[in-house]
């Protein structure tokens, strides 16, 4: 098992920029796919990015494309979220989550460990 711990969350300014970090600890990392999740209040929780074990192949939901990245450092067995260009409709919790597959996912049932969540809050 993984356990996935969220780190980089905090209350923004619309038009800032927040880097959310996920680090992996228990069974070897490297291996796997990973994805962020994200649940607004009064929300279902909506897929954010996703990328395969090799850093080669990323997915963005269209409402964050072209303002936030993926990217995973292996050696450090961490995930990270580089959010730019925040807007109020990004506040939620964020969510990293892992796979025990090389490709990448899109959906909640795909992940075998979630993190605990970390806040992300924009204000305008």
């Amino acid at each position: 098992q993984v356990q996935l711990v969220e780190s980089g969350g905090g209350l923004v300014q619309a038009g800032s920029s927040l880097r959310l970090s996920c680090t992996a600890s228990g069974d070897t990392f490297s291996s796997v796919a990973r994805g962020w999740f994200r649940q607004a209040p009064g929300k279902e929780r909506e897929v954010v990015a996703a990328i395969n074990w090799s850093g080669t192949v990323s997915y963005y939901a269209d409402s964050v494309k072209g303002r936030f990245a993926i990217s995973k450092d292996n050696s450090r067995n961490t995930l990270y979220l580089h959010m730019n260009s925040l807007k109020v409709e990004d506040t939620a919790v964020y969510y990293c989550a892992a796979r025990r597959e090389s490709s990448s996912a899109l959906r909640e049932y795909e992940y075998d460990d979630w993190g605990q969540g970390t806040q992300a809050t924009v204000s305008s």
